[in-house]
């Protein structure tokens, strides 16, 4: 048998001669708190020396409103007695129980009414919804029924019952040695020798200790600290932007024509603020109806300034890149941003109205289609994916546009985000005669692997269990 704590020794010497006690009782003995005591008797448990009985009471205690009631009597009662041959609802009305009462007589049928008059139905009582009042019992179903009416409130309260069991008991006749206990050495016991002498503490070293939940960093927001490092190493600038955004700057900037389902209602939230829109504007408006003095013949159709001017909550964080570019025309330039997207989604367990998303560009006089995919590989690389592979998409301010792809064991391959060289329509308005690379990617996609979730909800909802089962994530090149 495991050795036995002080503690437990002094708990199964108690209960040698109270042989069965409530924790307060035992407390008040032992000269300690009754969770103490509880849990001295759980551990004397383990060894099968004592018995530890869990027992519920249940009782109904009286609102501040069912007081005065118990004293006064219930409003229907009241209303009833005060209910004469000659009494109208008019008389009914000024008395102060009316408000309730009244309502309570007709769901019981015990009064009836006739125009303006008011008459008691033979033999009715409240006596018995008095009685449940008085003495309150869990199978009575007018107790429940106040219970409803905020009269009657439920209450449990629990008790330990601690007893000694066969084993305990033969224990404690063999003899226990209830010495005090040393759990500490100084250096003096040491150095006398007085140690040798002492009754030093056993412990258990197979026992687990008590789980320890330090605060920590929500391991999405870690994720996306890990990504913001990673192309801070990769030498790239962070870029900030509002969440609400110009149509101009979101959509119209990016060569996205104003007809684009993608500006309907049903994926874009539109605000009723409009803003006006920036200088040089009509190069833009030019590049959608006719290709501007570009090789293009653009979207043809009008291209409406009002259209332009509404503001929505941005769909992309590329609307931020886009302004960067058009504040900074001249390379070189390597940048990223990484902030909370919206769109009308049905919500479930992969889709989200709004969620994170990480955009990136890159510009200078030489970089190619190439540059673009090495930068992508390494990027998903250092995040962990060690297979990465690209297909061509398409994507209106884009050309050549490519999916990027990685495979996770056990699931197989996953599309990641989207990426390509910014097209002349994008570029030329805003005065940029270089290449830009350009790409983005749902961080939460990410995260969703990284953590082992199937449900993109998990990410946002206060769930202490998920946050506290899930580890700390440590920094790491390769493997996710």
């Amino acid at each position: 048998m495991a050795e036995l704590t002080q503690n437990e020794k002094r708990l199964l010497a108690i209960l040698e001669k109270e042989n069965k006690a409530d924790a307060p009782h035992l407390a008040g003995l032992l000269d300690a708190t009754s969770e103490a005591v509880v849990q001295w008797a759980h551990l004397a448990g383990d060894k099968g020396l004592a018995m530890v009985e869990r027992v519920v009471a249940k009782e109904f205690v009286y609102t501040d409103e069912g007081k005065a009631y118990a004293q006064n009597g219930l409003p229907e009662t009241q209303l009833l007695r005060f209910i004469l041959p000659e009494t109208t609802l008019a008389d009914l009305q000024k008395h102060e129980a009316f408000r309730i009462g009244f309502g309570q007589l007709r769901k019981k049928g015990l009064v009836k009414v006739e125009g303006t008059s008011v008459t008691k139905i033979p033999g009715s009582t409240t006596d018995a919804d008095e009685a449940a009042l008085k003495k309150p019992s869990d199978a009575d179903p007018r107790t429940k029924d106040l219970i409803k009416r905020g009269i009657l409130q439920e209450s449990e309260t629990v008790r330990y019952a601690i007893n000694i069991t066969p084993a305990g008991l033969a224990l404690v006749k063999q003899g226990l040695d209830l010495r005090g206990e040393s759990g500490t050495l100084t250096r003096d016991q040491i150095i006398s020798g007085e140690w040798k002498d002492l009754n030093l503490r056993k412990y258990d070293v197979s026992k687990l200790p008590k789980k320890a939940y330090p605060g920590k960093i929500h391991p999405y927001q870690r994720i996306i600290g890990e990504m913001r490092e990673i192309l801070l190493e990769m030498g790239f600038t962070e870029l900030y932007g509002g969440i609400v955004q110009q149509s101009y700057w979101n959509f119209d900037a990016l060569f996205q024509p104003q007809d684009h389902p993608a500006r309907e209602m049903q994926d874009t939230f539109y605000l009723n603020e409009t803003l006006p829109l920036p200088k040089g504007y009509e190069k833009v408006k030019a590049m959608h109806e006719c290709g501007g003095e570009t090789s293009s013949t653009g979207w043809g159709g009008v291209w409406k300034e009002e259209k332009a001017e509404q503001c929505v909550l941005r769909t992309h964080t590329t609307s931020v890149s886009i302004q960067y570019l058009a504040n900074n025309p001249n390379p070189p330039i390597k940048a990223f941003c990484v902030g909370r997207v919206y769109r009308r989604e049905t919500i479930d367990t992969t889709h989200l109205a709004e969620f994170e998303q990480l955009e990136g560009i890159v510009m200078d006089e030489n970089v190619s289609f190439g540059n673009l995919l090495g930068i992508l590989r390494e990027f998903y690389n250092r995040m962990g994916f060690e297979s990465v592979r690209f297909k061509p998409s398409f994507y209106p301010y884009t050309e050549p546009s490519l999916d990027a792809e990685v495979y996770v064991d056990g699931i197989g391959w996953i599309e990641m985000g989207g990426a390509g060289v910014f097209r002349e329509e994008v570029t030329a308005p805003i005065g940029i005669t270089y290449p830009v690379l350009a790409w983005g990617l749902g961080v939460s996609r990410i995260a969703m692997l990284r953590l082992g979730l199937k449900d993109l909800r998990l990410l946002h909802k206060s769930d202490v269990a998920f946050l506290r089962e899930t580890p700390s994530l440590r920094h790491t090149k390769g493997g996710i």
